[in-house]
């Protein structure tokens, strides 16, 4: 009798009992994935890795498999290298999923901590209401897909939900808050489905307008400004013989350099002219004097 009891209690206590929370930071380097427990979990938790395959989803076969060597158990990494050999492509997509008596945890996506021939390369560059999401079309899979591979883009407020875009080529999105952080998640897509693990969050601020007119920017250009205006100055006034010497292009006097002659400079005299001199005038008769 007692044995009943106690076995309805812990049915009762299994069915009122709420699972685990995903693990966190499940991050991937070198094929290594590691991950944290979940915070507040006071009980011994256990942890599947489950991988999903490129080809399998192009199939219509959108199924994650437990990685064997990594399922049920207590620790918090996995060597997941064999598993994407198995791909034709070389890449999988990971998650965990934690566990705790025959609960399951939501699954928690893995996110690649570096770029390789399975995650792309990003960058971010923020304006004051756009996003700039940076990708770059050097990579292995657009010399044999060519357009048929692209990235998908997941974008959104940081801690909020995001937005799926395909792209493939850099692209800007606009009309975005002022003042908050958005994040942006990028993943290699072939034949529009994923490839293998996106990138790891990254984060940029959206700038106000009126931070690009920032007074402290003004006053450092005002400044540096005026010193270099008197630096200039201090060197026109007192440095200005060096820097005619510095500006004097070098010149030599040929050997065979000969003084020109000067040129005769004719010499006139004023002509001379012969005159009489008049000693006395004599009036003429019948001229009437008044």
């Amino acid at each position: 009798m007692i044995f009943m009891v106690l076995l309805a209690q812990t049915v009762l206590s299994a069915l009122g009992e709420e699972p685990p929370a995903p693990p966190q930071d499940v991050h991937l380097q070198n094929w290594l994935l590691t991950w944290t427990p979940p915070p507040e979990e006071t009980a011994e938790l256990t942890y599947t890795v489950q991988s999903s395959f490129h080809d399998d989803a192009w199939k219509g076969i959108d199924t994650w498999k437990d990685i064997p060597t990594c399922a049920h158990r207590s620790f918090t990494s996995c060597n997941v290298t064999l598993t994407a050999a198995e791909s034709r492509h070389g890449c999988a997509m990971l998650r965990v999923v934690a566990e705790r008596r025959g609960l399951t945890s939501k699954p928690a996506l893995a996110c690649s901590l570096r770029a390789d021939s399975c995650t792309p390369e990003v960058s971010l560059s923020a304006r004051p209401g756009s996003l700039t999401v940076h990708l770059s079309r050097d990579h292995r899979l657009v010399e044999s897909h060519a357009d048929h591979a692209g990235h998908r883009v997941y974008v959104g407020i940081e801690g909020e939900e995001v937005e799926e875009l395909d792209s493939t080529s850099s692209l800007t999105l606009r009309q975005l808050q002022e003042g908050q952080r958005y994040c942006a998640q990028v993943g290699f897509i072939l034949y529009n489905k994923s490839l293998g693990p996106p990138t790891c969050p990254k984060c940029e601020l959206i700038p106000n307008k009126d931070a690009e007119m920032n007074p402290g920017v003004i006053v450092g250009a005002v400044l540096v400004l005026f010193v270099l205006i008197m630096v200039t100055m201090y060197v026109l006034i007192y440095h200005s013989g060096k820097i005619k010497r510095w500006l004097r292009l070098p010149y030599t006097i040929p050997d065979d350099f000969r003084m020109l002659q000067p040129l005769p400079i004719p010499t006139c005299s004023p002509t001379e002219e012969h005159f009489e001199e008049i000693t006395c005038v004599t009036p003429v008769e019948g001229e009437v004097t008044s």
